[in-house]
């Protein structure tokens, strides 16, 4: 693909995973036969990064030892105070980098290059300031929905809690795969707040400021959602290594 922009991933990987009743961090559990984590930075590394750092926290040793001779970066999230937290801690290593910044979690192994291809063609075409991959769920109880303008563009992102009947019949929702605009997203994550039950801050919040920066969001439909399927419990390790065996024969 031809990109114009340099382009940087950050990868959060710094959860404990508690669920998973080990002392092995979460992003360390295997997928066959490979760390999960290591997965993802080789899709960083596949879409052309040119910086890849992992945000980490809980076991940073193991990880860190893990991650040695990746050229993958490394930046810890001392308190887990949430996502917007989390990528906040890459501003430094990031300073005067003038590109976008993708968003990846540690914790999800089946997303694909050609995926990320598409997000990152939507991002480029449609000159936005930032792109988020959304997916279709039969049954998105419990995820924010998106809520499209008139010009197909994101309006809004509204938490399931907060949502009008009418509003939860969308099944479209956040998938949590971001591109920003670097230096948009650090000025936009300056300006939230953590007022909310888990008292963290949110990364999906900090798209809320783009506008008043002159910045549209642009989306992209993921075609198979169980791509973005997350890691909490040994029973979604052990399901999403069947899948991940399935589809590399």
């Amino acid at each position: 693909m031809n990109r114009t922009r340099p382009l940087a991933v950050a990868i959060m990987a710094a959860g404990q995973g508690k669920r998973m009743n080990s002392p092995l961090p979460k992003v360390l559990h295997e997928i066959g036969g490979k760390p999960m984590l290591l997965l993802v930075t080789d899709l960083a590394q596949s879409i052309g990064a040119e910086r890849i750092i992992a945000i980490i926290g809980h076991g940073r040793e193991l990880v860190e030892d893990t991650l040695i001779g990746t050229g993958v970066e490394t930046v810890i999230q001392e308190q887990q105070l949430g996502t917007g937290h989390a990528i906040r801690q890459t501003e430094l290593l990031l300073s005067g980098f003038d590109g976008d910044i993708m968003v990846l979690s540690g914790d999800v192994p089946l997303l694909t290059r050609a995926s990320l291809e598409k997000l990152l063609a939507t991002h480029y075409k449609s000159q936005a300031g930032a792109t988020l991959m959304t997916a279709r769920f039969d049954d998105p109880t419990g995820y924010g929905r998106i809520i499209r303008d008139a010009n197909g563009f994101l309006d809004k992102i509204v938490e399931h809690r907060d949502c009008t009947p009418e509003q939860l019949d969308i099944n479209e929702i956040n998938a949590g795969i971001y591109i920003f605009d670097a230096k948009t997203l650090f000025k936009s994550l300056k300006l939230i707040d953590n007022n909310n039950a888990q008292g963290e801050y949110y990364l999906p919040d900090s798209l809320n400021n783009f506008p008043q920066f002159g910045h549209t969001i642009a989306l992209e439909l993921l075609d198979d959602p169980v791509e973005i399927a997350g890691i909490n419990t040994r029973e979604q390790l052990i399901k999403i290594n069947r899948i991940f065996s399935e589809r590399n024969g």
